[in-house]
């Protein structure tokens, strides 16, 4: 009964990084099949069902008190209905158990802790019961009429004309995208110029040394044919001074060249990293919901591929000038020395090149599968040590490494195919290298024999060209790094050219001075990009009024939170329009109007850092007083526990929060939203990890800043919305019912609301 609760088909669908594209009740539920699966001895349960709503809750249960029987069983809850049953009951007060028994031990002690808990919560739903007789039908009806039958018409032509100028916007991401090439990257390091100069300057001097060397080398040689000894010796001496001042020059010409291309490839990477990210902030939150941009393979993007391509620009590109001077200055000297010898050899050096260039291209074509499969294995290994509490707790590490190693045979095929190429290519080239020897020695002693070239000269242009051969040979095994380097090029710019088709900065955008909050969804149709078989909304209809509060009710996956990311505008409808203040969210300038909107959502995200840092992210600057946070934070019921923690305000709340409980972490995460003090309040679930005092106060907390604003309030918890001016229920993407608390209860059994509330009074 349970698995078929779950809101997919068996069929494999992919829920996304961290379950992005499903629900939190859906992921909740899923996380417990995934309990139940396993058939532990013990089984724990941390607020298991806190995210689902009433009717989820019933079914979930019921199937997890069916998975306690004969298992060791400890479950932490707020909702004191579902351990009702449980055998011992341990009450924790300041880190110590003040009481233990049953449920019914418990209840006898009528000034007890638990006793106190269980009538607190019978009190929020006692308050939820409350049926107010003085309404207004006609006024209910009048309302539900507007938020269900809402003309569009009415209000379209009041939007800001710039809508045009971003539909422009997105049609010219279309357009065909620059061509990656190194021409652009270089133009990225234009600020070092200076650096790049002398970096080019020092390599093509370096580029000297190969042929020069064996230059002296060669005439060394033939000093050897000498029969006075004393011109013997007068020749040592100043070949070994030539020697010397070479190793000199040698010494200061690469400091200079290799100083030059680091400071320009450091800085390079800097800019590149930072070009990246701030691109990559810009766009829409549909991006980084598909799979090939999970935050694993953008961390190993920056990472790899910004350092690929300062290798590129420094080590590759010294190799490659290095390379031409030296080809150039033995070409030239080889010319001069003895003209015919040297075109025989100069002849015979395009075939290696060309070996090398068929080898860059082979490897370039394959390299691109290798990269995918890596970033597939760096995006396991991100998920894995960031979820490492979970795969401990299932005892799951032997699996992840087998996943890696299914992850990483695709690496291993493509580095076997491209070592086989590699070694054909190369041992194709170092033969060459040895039959352009044989050739140079057949040539050059037939011209000595034919008095056409001394052994002098044959010696200067034979280990002239043969180390020149070697160093196109080692410009050649760089191959490799240079297709990697190309594909890092053309990932880097993929980036850099792309067009957000949600533009936060539109230059042409509505600049709000203040927001009064007047919400209203036209005709709106809406899918997940990442789904689009999937429709969430389907001519969508619904007004939330300025300054009341509006809350959504309904079952999980029926489009609850989906009104908030439309809202946000992490994602634009496919049809009809959202509007706010009268004008198309879609043209405002993003970043202005989202100044103005404050978000506790469901699974609160904190940053590594201290409490203080993540309460302050709710600011508009950095510059906000001690006074305020303080503020915030009671506001939030957040400064007690903050107080009694060691450091205060100081803790560090560890990755994403781990240092703390759930509740703490959703009490910071509403201080936050305090500390913005914005003009339109979206709630996500925002109690649903307190305990029932915490969320009391917090909901006082709530109530009070929420007077004066639009308030959207998402909640399973019926409790925490009766006081909502309005009060709207969907179910399947679709306003079944909408009015104020007591307008609906007064429906009955008819009415969906009224269900919704009496299942919950009942599991309660």
């Amino acid at each position: 009964m349970f698995m078929t609760y779950i809101w997919f088909s068996c069929k494999q669908k992919k829920v996304g990084e961290k379950g992005v594209q499903i629900s939190g009740g859906q992921k909740q539920r899923i996380a417990i099949a995934r309990a139940i699966i396993k058939s532990p001895k013990i089984l724990l349960l941390d607020e298991a069902t806190s995210a689902l709503d009433s009717e989820s809750e019933r079914v979930v249960q019921e199937a997890i008190n069916n998975a306690s029987v004969g298992r060791t069983t400890i479950v932490i809850a707020h909702r004191l209905s579902t351990i009702r049953n449980a055998d011992v009951i341990c009450v924790i007060h300041d880190g110590c158990i003040v009481e233990t028994g049953s449920h019914k031990e418990l209840m006898e002690k009528l000034d007890g802790r638990y006793t106190s808990l269980v009538r607190l919560q019978q009190m929020e739903n006692e308050e939820s019961d409350v049926i107010s007789v003085n309404v207004n039908e006609d006024q209910v009806s009048s309302t539900l009429h507007n938020d269900l039958n809402y003309n569009p018409r009415d209000s379209i032509q009041s939007t800001n004309p710039s809508i045009d100028t971003y539909h422009t916007d997105l049609i010219s991401k279309d357009k065909k995208p620059l061509i990656p090439s190194f021409n652009r990257l270089m133009a990225r390091n234009r600020p070092e110029w200076k650096h790049a100069l002398y970096g080019c300057l020092s390599a093509a001097l370096y580029g000297a040394v190969q042929p020069i060397y064996a230059y002296f080398s060669g005439s060394m040689v033939s000093m050897f044919f000498l029969t006075s000894n004393d011109e013997i010796n007068e020749k040592t001496k100043i070949y070994v001074m030539l020697f010397v001042g070479l190793a000199l020059y040698t010494f200061w010409v690469n400091i200079i060249q290799h100083y030059s291309f680091a400071y320009m490839g450091e800085y390079l990477t800097k800019r590149i990293r930072e070009q990246m990210l701030s691109k990559i902030l810009t766009f829409e939150v549909n991006w980084f919901d598909e799979d090939e941009n999970s935050s694993g393979a953008i961390c190993s993007r920056l990472a790899k591929d910004a350092n690929m391509v300062r290798s590129l620009v420094g080590e590759r590109m010294s190799l490659l000038i290095h390379t031409i001077s030296a080809v150039s200055i033995a070409c030239t000297i080889g010319l001069v020395i003895a003209w015919r010898f040297s075109i025989v050899m100069i002849s015979v050096q395009p075939m290696i090149v060309v070996c090398f260039y068929t080898q860059r291209v082979l490897l370039k074509s394959m390299s691109k599968k290798a990269i995918k499969a890596q970033d597939e294995s760096s995006k396991l290994a991100a998920e894995a040590v960031s979820n490492i509490r979970t795969i401990i707790t299932f005892s799951s590490q032997e699996r992840i490494i087998k996943l890696l190693k299914k992850v990483q045979e695709g690496p291993r095929q493509e580095s076997i195919h491209q070592s086989w190429l590699a070694g054909i290519a190369l041992g194709t080239s170092r033969s060459l290298i040895t039959c352009t020897s044989a050739l140079n020695f057949w040539y050059g002693g037939k011209m000595i024999a034919e008095g056409k070239m001394v052994s002098k000269a044959f010696f200067e242009l034979f280990l002239m060209f043969k180390t020149t051969s070697r160093v196109i040979a080692d410009a050649g095994t760089m191959t490799t790094d240079l297709a990697k380097g190309s594909n890092a090029v053309q990932s880097v710019f993929a980036v850099l050219d792309r067009s957000t088709r949600i533009e936060p900065e539109n230059p042409n955008g509505y600049l709000p001075k203040n927001i009064k909050g007047q919400i209203r969804f036209l005709n709106v149709d809406f899918a997940y990009p990442t789904r689009p078989n999937v429709t969430i909304f389907k001519d969508f209809s619904i007004e939330i009024n300025q300054g009341k509060s509006t809350a959504i009710v309904g079952p999980s996956g029926s489009g609850k939170s989906t009104i908030i990311s439309l809202i946000e505008r992490f994602y634009d409808p496919l049809k009809g329009i959202v509007q706010i203040d009268g004008h198309d969210i879609r043209s405002f300038h993003l970043r202005s109007l989202r100044q103005h909107i404050g978000l506790v959502s469901q699974e609160p995200t904190l940053f590594t850092g201290t409490i203080r840092e993540n309460i302050m992210f709710g600011g508009a600057s950095d510059k906000i007083d001690e006074s305020e946070i303080i503020e915030a934070a009671k506001a939030a019921n957040a400064h007690d526990f903050i107080k009694s923690l060691t450091d205060g305000y100081d803790t560090n709340c560890g990755d994403r929060g781990v240092q703390l409980s759930g509740g703490q972490k959703q009490r910071i995460a509403i201080a936050r939203a305090v500390l913005k003090n914005p003009s339109v309040l979206l709630l996500d679930e925002a109690t649903s990890a307190l305990d029932s005092q915490s969320e009391r106060m917090v909901q006082d907390a709530l109530e009070r800043l929420m007077v004066g604003r639009t308030s959207v309030v998402i909640a399973h918890r019926l409790s925490t919305i009766q006081n909502c001016d309005t009060i709207a229920v969907l179910e399947n993407g679709k306003v079944v019912e909408c009015g104020t608390h007591s307008s609906l209860m007064e429906k009955g059994l008819t009415g969906s609301y009224f269900s919704l509330v009496s299942l919950q009074r009942t599991l309660c």
